[in-house]
């Protein structure tokens, strides 16, 4: 029999480096960015420090400036993938598939819920029109985002007209402004309101009853017969 003690010991694969390094470069710009988010909504702009984000991110403030370069740059950052969130939710909502109505529904539902869900994001768009949409003005990509949303409105608008449910005289940009704000007020005024009008309006059933409220306005809207 042969010595185990002899045997050639087979040489141990060496980690793949690159990967994990790729792996962690792509975990800490999310962890950067979704602490940019947290930060920048709950302090503004202005408010918000680079430590703090960093700190909340567990990352080294060399890497927050490796990765996205300055303050301005990791906002202007996480404004662009604020949008690019809500958009992909619009996208998976494949409306193209529904009738008219249903898809319309589903629409205003789901702007109303991703308002809801995320309320740091009417936080950060209230930052960004206190800063008069300075940061939005300078990234290319938004007007490119918007697109295809503005264009699915206007099928649908036209699905519903073929089809003699909806009007064909709307203007998918002015609809979608409503739809975003049905949400966007309740959500950023919640507190406000709910002092006002001494209810709770966080609560399951005074939020079930606002989102049916918006979807019977919009879709009442959009039946409406002009001569």
């Amino acid at each position: 029999m042969s010595d185990p003690s002899s045997a050639v010991e087979a040489p141990r694969r060496r980690p793949d480096t690159g990967a994990r390094r790729g792996r962690n470069a792509v975990k800490t710009k999310a962890a950067i960015l979704a602490a940019g988010r947290a930060e920048f909504a709950e302090r503004g702009f202005e408010g918000a420090r680079v430590d703090a984000i960093a700190d909340r991110a567990g990352a080294n403030k060399r890497l927050l400036y490796h990765y996205f370069g300055n303050k301005e740059d990791l906002y202007g950052a996480v404004l662009l993938d604020a949008y690019q969130e809500i958009r992909r939710g619009e996208r998976e909502l494949s409306l193209d598939q529904y009738e008219p109505v249903e898809a319309m529904d589903r629409l205003v539902r789901f702007t109303f819920r991703h308002f809801l869900a995320n309320p740091w994001f009417t936080k950060l768009l209230s930052t960004e029109n206190v800063e008069n949409a300075r940061f939005l003005k300078t990234l290319p990509d938004i007007p490119a985002l918007h697109s295809p949303l503005v264009g699915q409105i206007r099928t649908l608008i036209e699905r519903g007209g073929a089809a003699g449910v909806f009007r064909r005289d709307v203007d998918p940009v002015q609809l979608y402004i409503s739809i975003a704000a049905l949400g966007y007020f309740y959500v950023s005024n919640i507190a406000t309101l709910s002092v006002i009008f001494d209810k709770d309006l966080s609560s399951v059933s005074m939020v079930q009853e606002r989102e049916a409220h918006a979807v019977q306005m919009v879709l009442d809207y959009l039946r409406t017969n002009r001569g």
